[in-house]
């Protein structure tokens, strides 16, 4: 655990008293969903000056589009930087649709994102110094990681994660113009296939 903080039964880090909230902290947000609406979460990864982890934040969000997603990881960001003290903030984020709408390059049009982008700006307004900043989905993979550790648990994921893994279930077929027929049975979205020549 990081000196200086402490952690919450949630797995949150936050900042002991003695913290120096006048430094800047950067947040690192993202958001996902699976399916777009489908189930949604957020991970945020917030550092000190010196890049030590202050805190650790991540939430299912139930049926959620990704922009929704992003939105409340910002969100969550803002709010952990106004309750704890921090004047000066900065976000990284990978979604170049909600950078460029909070820094004004984009309108925001959709009615499910207008009351996010209207409750971040009046929060960003409390702060002393803000700055938000697009980078790509590789420079983002502690946040990436807390937001689908927040779908996991929201799906269930999480739990039979430590459950010993199906054997492998081989089916027959064969293939034809590049695509794969069973002759029997069919596989869930999302399952991998591996092809073996039958011998003869």
């Amino acid at each position: 655990m990081t000196t200086g903080s402490r952690q919450s039964a949630a797995g949150e880090l936050w900042p002991e008293a003695s913290a120096k909230t006048e430094d800047m902290i950067t947040a690192y947000c993202d958001g996902g969903s699976r399916g777009n609406p489908g189930p949604a979460g957020f991970g945020v990864h917030i550092e000190d000056s010196e890049g030590k982890t202050v805190a650790q934040l991540s939430e299912f969000l139930g049926r959620k589009t990704n922009n929704f997603a992003e939105y409340s990881g910002l969100l969550a960001a803002l709010n952990f930087a106004l309750e704890q003290g921090y004047s000066r903030l900065k976000v990284i984020s990978d979604s170049e649709l909600m950078v460029k709408q909070i820094k004004g390059q984009y309108r925001v049009q959709s009615p499910e994102l207008r009351p996010l982008y209207e409750e971040a700006k009046r929060r960003i307004g409390r702060l002393g110094s803000f700055q938000i900043q697009h980078v790509l989905r590789e420079k983002n993979r502690h946040a990436d990681r807390l937001a689908n550790e927040a779908m996991d648990r929201g799906t269930g994921r999480a739990a039979s994660a430590s459950a010993p893994a199906a054997a492998p279930r081989e089916l027959k077929g064969f293939v034809k113009g590049g695509v794969v027929h069973f002759l029997e049975g069919e596989l869930p979205d999302g399952v991998f296939v591996k092809i073996t020549p039958e011998r003869r």
